[in-house]
């Protein structure tokens, strides 16, 4: 059957009217390719990944070392630019900035921590000072949202007491303990009061009991300031403390696991629930647990069946659903 020009031109109506992919997204990432060059060599550490982040999450990401999760933060926070896709925070078009938007962009809308403790930090300067001063650059920046230096002292001293370390505001960084420091850190990211705030292993230099005590501090950034934090962590614990964890592999996201507080209607006892989900990309790939696919002898491909509510998924050569059950 012939399609009429009438039906072509509705066709695209709808597509126009059909909101964008992320439209409602604060952090979007829309089939993010990011390629480098070795010796000859290219190597892929983003294949088309995928991943929306609404406004006020706090959430975590996984994988292993190589999996591209450090890549996609690089690209988040401004330091690196993809090479092909779609990549916007806050409204930002992160592969359309020139220098100095991308500047004001990492001064302004993201925020950062870095693993090191050290590297967060000016030797020099004391905790109270270290957080004055991106207010102090972003006054000099020559745009808009100059901070008065008495206003200054009282937004630093606020964080330095969110963070629970207001008696170290005249200790300088050797002065203070890696997990002292890396709250000194959160405090600095934080002190534009950015849209969004990136941290990259940040627990990954302390002992576990320190690292509760920082995501503590997370924690609270987000539930009193409402900002969006996003964390790469080796650490399960940290994993397992957020609502959602959305793990990586191969460059791009492979699943997610969704946490929510239950209530039993007969007790009243609230129970935290966690589901996993496999993530299907925009183009449709859905990248199967690889504990599934070797216990099942799965490789090159699999048959598929579509039935009324779900899709069958079987090894290639398997009789399929008359050979296992329906």
């Amino acid at each position: 059957m012939m399609t009429t020009l009438a039906e072509l031109e509705q066709r695209a109506a709808e597509r126009r009217d059909r909101p964008s992919f992320g439209h409602d997204a604060l952090i979007t990432c829309d089939r993010l390719v990011r390629i480098f060059s070795a010796d000859g060599v290219e190597v892929q550490a983003l294949q088309g990944l995928d991943l929306l982040v609404r406004e006020g999450e706090l959430m975590a990401l996984v994988g292993a070392s190589g999996s591209g999760k450090s890549t996609l933060m690089n690209i988040l926070a401004g330091l690196d630019v993809p090479t092909a896709g779609a990549a916007k925070v806050g409204g930002c078009d992160l592969l359309a900035m020139g220098a100095k938007e991308r500047l004001r962009y990492r001064r302004d809308v993201v925020g950062f921590v870095w693993q090191q403790t050290a590297r967060n930090l000016l030797p020099y300067m004391t905790a109270v000072q270290n957080v004055m001063l991106p207010m102090q650059l972003r006054g000099k920046s020559g745009g808009g949202g100059a901070v008065k230096k008495a206003d200054r002292a009282d937004r630093a001293e606020e964080l330095l007491r969110m963070m629970d370390i207001a008696d170290c505001r005249d200790r300088r960084p050797q002065q203070l303990s890696g997990g002292q420091q890396q709250r000194v850190a959160i405090a600095v990211a934080l002190a534009n009061a950015p849209s969004v705030l990136l941290a990259d292993e940040p627990t990954g230099e302390l002992d576990s009991a320190t690292g509760e005590q920082i995501f503590a501090a997370f924690r609270r950034a987000n539930e009193e300031l409402g900002t969006t934090i996003v964390i790469v962590t080796h650490d399960q614990a940290v994993a397992d403390e957020v609502r959602r964890t959305v793990a990586i592999r191969d460059g791009r996201t492979s699943s997610e696991v969704l946490r929510r507080t239950e209530v039993d209607a007969t007790t009243g006892q609230e129970s935290l629930v966690a589901r996993e989900y496999a993530m299907l990309d925009r183009a449709g790939r859905l990248q199967l647990p690889a504990e599934y696919t070797q216990t099942l002898g799965m490789r090159d491909r699999v048959m598929l069946e579509l039935e009324q509510d779900h899709i069958g998924v079987w090894p290639d050569g398997a009789d399929g659903p008359a050979g296992n059950g329906g």
